[in-house]
């Protein structure tokens, strides 16, 4: 099995005629994504490799069945296309787009909530179930089929640490990038949640970084919630306090948020902390096998 996305995914891209959206349309269509459908307003009615694009999402749902949304606009228009999206009945949102102010991310946020929408992102790389779907900007080649489920709050610390699972024949049930914003959709939590119920993943690898307490809540989340084997890598061990590194959620302030107060907090729920990412394949098959 897997979580979020599978075979029966039906993918609307919204802004698929711009750069990035007809790139990773094509992209994920070729991986076997089943991509029913686009939007750009004005542009309904024409096709891009025999995918219909329509003028709103909410075409897309009365005519090709769509149920994922996968959102390429721009920052300006980025919280009007995922609340758009919801109104419209998507269950699943994805919003790859970065630079959203968190004032509107937050609005959005709180609109899928009303509507029984989940939200994946923004700022993120998005999320694959190898050998089903993948929706997103995630490289393809580096994913294989297998029992680890990977959540990380980094997408290019994704990528590095899928490779080195790959490489030691551990293959991956679903990998999410939730984004690395202040304000995201899904976190640790509710994914945590759904690898637990799924039935194929058999253990599961969290990437975290330096900024916020996410990572020191999960810790008694997993301590209490979750049974199945997690292991973990946190990065910005030596990152300098009061310094943005990289994402805008990757600041630590006033001595919170560090390296070593999350790495800490796992460890203490029973959770093995890898210092570099190419130890993780090691522990895993480790805890796998305790």
């Amino acid at each position: 099995m897997s979580i979020l996305i599978n075979e029966s995914t039906r993918l609307v891209v919204q802004g698929i005629t711009g750069r990035d959206g007809y790139f990773h349309a094509l992209k994920m269509k070729a991986y076997g994504t089943n991509v029913v459908a686009g939007t750009s307003p004005g542009k309904g009615g024409t096709q891009i490799d025999n995918i219909p694009v329509f003028n709103t999402v909410y075409e897309s749902v009365d005519k090709a069945g769509a149920n994922t949304s996968v959102i390429f606009v721009p920052a300006c228009h980025a919280a009007d296309a995922i609340m758009e999206a919801a109104d419209a009945g998507i269950g699943l949102i994805i919003c790859i787009t970065e630079g959203i102010p968190t004032q509107d991310v937050i609005k959005a946020y709180h609109f899928t909530q009303q509507k029984g929408s989940m939200l994946i992102g923004p700022n993120c790389p998005g999320l694959v179930s190898p050998g089903k779907s993948l929706v997103g900007i995630m490289p393809s080649s580096i994913f294989t089929k297998g029992g680890v489920g990977v959540i990380s709050r980094s997408g290019t610390l994704t990528y590095e640490v899928v490779y080195h699972l790959t490489a030691n024949g551990l293959g991956q049930s679903t990998a999410v990038g939730v984004g690395g914003d202040p304000v995201v959709g899904l976190y640790y939590q509710e994914l945590l949640d759904m690898f637990e119920k799924d039935k194929e993943t058999e253990s599961i690898v969290i990437i975290g970084e330096i900024g916020g307490n996410a990572e020191e809540k999960v810790a008694e989340h997993i301590r209490r919630q979750i049974t199945k084997p997690v292991v973990a890598f946190i990065a910005g061990l030596s990152a300098p306090p009061d310094k943005q590194m990289g994402h805008a959620g990757a600041i630590i302030s006033s001595g919170l948020g560090t390296a070593l107060e999350k790495i800490a907090a796992l460890e203490d729920a029973g959770v093995k902390v890898a210092r570099e990412p190419s130890l993780i394949p090691g522990l895993l098959m480790d805890n796998i096998g305790a």
